[in-house]
Order: structure tokens, then sequence, then C-alpha cells
């Protein structure tokens, strides 16, 4: 019997198309491409007949080799309130060596420069070490 494996992460947003560039760099993926026949996003919600005022209700992204799953930020009236169930962790090294660390706090910093905010490092012997994120609308991930 063959499953079907793939699956895409939903996020909830006030801003899904910030969110989408945030989390474009953060991973290294892009933006979704519009439907063919059309050329950009704008013609295709203009041939949709969506309202302008409803442009930015979902942005989604996709990882430009194909492999990752697509990401599809939502619009939500309400704004983020308790801890994620579930978050991404965003690899950034293969092993827990001092220059990966180094390179860890490196990308940290990148991650600031375009929204996130660093909430912790966690230097653990038995669990490992990660720096603990939240991304511009203060949702959580961690650079491992």
């Amino acid at each position: 019997m063959s499953h079907f494996t793939a699956f895409s992460v939903t996020m909830d947003a006030a801003d899904p198309a910030a969110q989408g560039r945030f989390w474009a760099e953060a991973l290294g993926y892009v933006l979704e491409p519009p439907p063919p026949p059309h050329e950009t996003w704008e013609e295709t919600l203009i041939s949709w007949g969506l309202p302008e005022e409803r442009w930015n209700d979902a942005s989604a992204i996709v990882d430009p080799t194909g492999v990752g799953p697509r990401v599809f930020i939502q619009k939500v009236p309400e704004p983020k309130s308790a801890k994620n169930r579930v978050h991404l962790d965003v690899r950034v090294s293969t092993d827990r060596t001092d220059k990966d660390r180094e390179r860890m706090l490196a990308r940290a910093d990148e991650l600031v420069a375009i929204g996130a905010t660093l909430v912790r490092v966690v230097d653990d012997n038995f669990m490992g070490y990660w720096i603990v994120m939240s991304d511009p609308e203060g949702n959580e991930f961690c650079l491992v």
C-alpha cells in the first residue's frame, strides 16, 4: 500500500505578506509563484475578482529545490496569545562543535536584523546546544 507523506505547514499571522518574506529569508525559501497563466500575484488576484483589501489574506512560500514542505500563512484577527505547541527547528549546523555554535550565533544575528528576536541560548550537557528565537509576530522557533 502506498502512502502519501507530503505535508504543508500552516501559520496564522496578522500580516501574511511580511511573515512570508521573513520566513522565506529564514528558511532559504521563495515566495510561491502565481499559477499559470498569470505572471504576478496582483494579476492573479484581479482575475479571481478578489477585492484589493483582501490581497494580504494569505501568503505562501516554497522550497526552491522542491524538497521541503510548503509554508502557508493565513491572516487571522486575533494576536498570538500562548506558547506554540508546535514550532519549526531551522537547521544551521550538522553537529555541535564550537565552530557550529559560532555559525548559529551569526545566523541568529542575521535573523534579528530582519525582525526576529533572540529569546535565549540553550547549552545543555545532555540535550545539546540551540538558540530559541521568535519571528516578527512572536512565534517561537529554534536554530539547531
